[in-house]
Formats: structure tokens, sequence, C-alpha cells
């Protein structure tokens, strides 16, 4: 699956209460915009709090498609880490994508722009250009 950027998030929370969905994977459509939200949080039990994040920004998908925990989030061909879950406290407006990375990262970190290309592949796959 892959889409495109089309706002970049600069901001971090430590106390953001989010609640992670009991789903291990999230059907979604083709020009349905979502969230994507780093965490340094490794539990992966329904309803787990979610309170260390960084905003990296919406992603509009370019196809329709099933993503699921354990999938890469690749962004301008770079690894940034795997899909931890979902939490939906602003569904069905978007889902809040939670991406499990070493340290909490930022669009500001990664300096993210709109159009920066987006990629959720399962196992360790490069995707293509």
């Amino acid at each position: 699956m892959h889409g495109a950027l089309v706002k970049a998030l600069l901001h971090s929370r430590t106390e953001r209460g989010m609640v992670l969905e009991p789903y291990a994977s999230r059907c979604v459509r083709r020009g349905e915009v979502h969230e994507l939200v780093t965490t340094d949080h490794r539990e992966t039990a329904p309803g787990s709090r979610i309170d260390r994040v960084g905003f990296l920004g919406f992603v509009e998908l370019a196809c329709g498609g099933v993503l699921d925990r354990g999938d890469e989030v690749w962004l301008e061909g770079t690894r940034i880490g795997t899909v931890l879950g979902f939490d939906a406290c602003h569904f069905p407006n978007h889902y809040n994508i939670l991406v499990s990375t070493d340290r909490l990262l930022t669009g500001g970190d990664l300096r993210l722009r709109p159009e920066f290309s987006v990629s959720f592949l399962p196992g360790a796959q490069v995707p293509s250009a």
C-alpha cells in the first residue's frame, strides 16, 4: 500500500492517552486520510494506553488494502518503523496509525513535507520508486 503525505506535523506528547484498538489489522480505502503517529511504547495488548507519541503527519492513501500490525512504514524510501496498531479516537474521520520506533519522531525531526511518499510493506521489502 502507498500514498502521499498531505500534512506534516511537528509536535510530540508524553501523556496523550491513546488507546490501542483490539484489532491487528484495519481495512482502508483509496483516498482515505489517516494520521501517522510514532511511539516507543511496546505493549500490544488491546486497550493499552499509549502516552508517548510523536506526530509525523497525515497520509492520503492511493489504493485500498489492509494494514497489519508489523507492516513496515517507509517515508521517501527510508524505513521509519513498523505498525504497532491503531487508535480510533477520531474515527470515522481517521485512524491514528501507531508506528513503533526506537525513539519518538515528528515530522519536523524527519523534515517531512507534503507529497513525500509513504509506503506500508509486509516484511523487509524495499519500496519501488
